[in-house]
């Protein structure tokens, strides 16, 4: 009985499965379609001529060894290259592995590649046909740069960092760079800066903002339209990626998984990767082990709501930048009293601003009391931890300290629990910030206690009312 191309490959795949990682088999050896199989040479179909290259590279000996058993020593490998037509013609074509010097045409050229000692020298190996000569943009704001990333205690360390990357990209040991915090804290204007910097000092490297949003959506288009190779060889393309809002890709497998191996690529070969986030690594749900593991390698730097030395000094280079003179003691209050994040700091000043231009107004004190108690009427929502504990110990008729203690108590361990629950989902705070206020519990804690109110709210109808009470006193 003659043995088939798919008895051929099936064979050679037992073998190979056997002797490399499972993700490098499933991302270079499952595409692979054997096709046919005449003499000693077995014709196989691969998605792009990159994929040729990549195993040409990288896993020749092994397919020699594979095929060998199965051929004897005369075995040869034939490249099928699966092709977008760039001709405006509707059917895809194909491409048999064309020898060096003859240009890639849309009709079909024979030509074995022997398995034995081929070893290419690829100038590189990441070109996708169609994008060889495109400038690929960075995206980047010049508006965010480190002139105007003002330093304080509560960016110190993470804006340290993002200075000593853009320095060297790559060549650090802050290699991946999180930086993570609440909202409006300056993360993307820091991404944004480092990669200025980088572009100002190395105008050749290639350097790529994107949300993560972003990044997910073009994934997604990719796998509609069969292009997903495509879109990893883009990405790996790039010298210094930045992906912004990175929690975005919690829970979608997928995602994570083209960007594990994005990440893998890049890293290896010394390029950089900038991540933000609204947590940290340790709080972040629904994200594979594997790629927290790898948001750990490098440096993970925290950004804290700016202390009022730092608040004050924001708001004077904001007013400098803007050609706008303002009394000290007017400053002095927009700071004091708006300590959520810089965003809304820099929001009150301008409103400030704008009612002193358009209504023809005096900036006066008594004008700055009215802006600001505006700005904090529309962020009480974003209550304390503090205020939950409060509401929480009320509701259940017990005083803090009791709904802090370390007793096992039934109803007192509901209602800590609830306070965990309302603490994650209305304040920005970490699960270890959480459990650190709530009786000096660790984030497992916190994440225990949140699942267990989400299980009891389906299961227990006297538990669900608690919550239903509780969230209106928090609404």
């Amino acid at each position: 009985m003659s043995l088939t191309a798919n008895d051929v490959w099936n064979n050679c795949l037992l073998f190979i499965k056997d002797n490399i990682q499972a993700q490098a088999y499933k991302t270079w050896f499952e595409p692979i379609k054997p096709v046919k199989l005449q003499d000693q040479a077995l014709s196989v179909q691969v998605p792009s001529k990159f994929f040729y290259e990549w195993l040409e590279e990288h896993y020749v000996k092994l397919l020699k060894v594979a095929l060998t058993k199965q051929l004897g020593e005369s075995a040869k490998l034939v490249y099928i290259i699966k092709m977008e037509n760039t001709y405006g013609n509707k059917e895809p074509f194909t491409e048999k592995i064309p020898s060096a010097n003859r240009a890639i045409t849309n009709e079909p050229q024979e030509l074995d590649v022997p398995i034995k000692s081929k070893s290419p020298e690829l100038k590189n190996p990441f070109v996708i046909p169609g994008i060889r000569n495109i400038k690929i943009e960075s995206q980047l704001n010049p508006n965010y740069n480190f002139e105007n990333f003002l330093e304080g205690d509560s960016n110190r360390l993470a804006r340290s960092a993002g200075m000593a990357v853009a320095n060297k990209p790559g060549g650090t040991s802050f290699n991946p760079l999180l930086v993570f915090g609440g909202v409006g804290l300056g993360k993307t204007h820091l991404a944004h800066a480092i990669g200025v910097d980088i572009k100002d000092k190395y105008p050749e490297r290639t350097v790529l903002y994107i949300s993560a949003e972003k990044f997910t959506q073009q994934y997604i288009e990719s796998v509609k339209k069969n292009t997903r190779n495509d879109f990893i060889h883009f990405y790996q393309l790039i010298d210094v990626l930045i992906i912004d809002d990175v929690q975005f890709l919690s829970g979608k497998s997928g995602t994570q998984d083209v960007f594990f191996h994005i990440f893998n690529h890049l890293h290896q070969n010394g390029k950089q990767v900038i991540l933000t986030s609204d947590k940290a690594p340790v709080d972040m749900q629904d994200i594979e082990q594997r790629l927290l593991s790898r948001f750990k390698w490098g440096l993970s730097a925290e950004l804290q709501s700016p202390d009022y030395e730092t608040r004050v000094s924001i708001l004077k280079n904001k007013l400098y930048k803007d050609g706008v003179e303002m009394d000290d003691q007017i400053v002095e209050y927009v700071a004091k009293h708006i300590k959520s994040n810089i965003r809304e700091l820099e929001g009150a000043i301008i409103s400030l601003i704008a009612q002193s231009s358009f209504n023809k107004r005096e900036v006066t004190l008594d004008l700055a009391q009215q802006v600001v108690e505006k700005f904090v009427k529309n962020t009480k929502r974003e209550v304390s931890i503090d205020y939950i504990q409060k509401v929480v110990s009320d509701y259940f008729e017990m005083d803090v300290s009791t709904l802090q203690s370390k007793t096992r108590k039934r109803h007192i361990v509901q209602a800590r629990q609830l306070a965990m629950f309302f603490a994650k989902k209305f304040t920005k705070a970490s699960l270890a910030s959480i459990g650190s206020q709530i009786g000096k519990r660790d984030h497992a804690t916190v994440l225990h206690a949140c699942k267990t109110v989400d299980n009891l709210a389906e299961t227990d109808k006297q538990f669900r009312k608690y919550i239903e009470d509780l969230s209106k006193k928090f609404s």
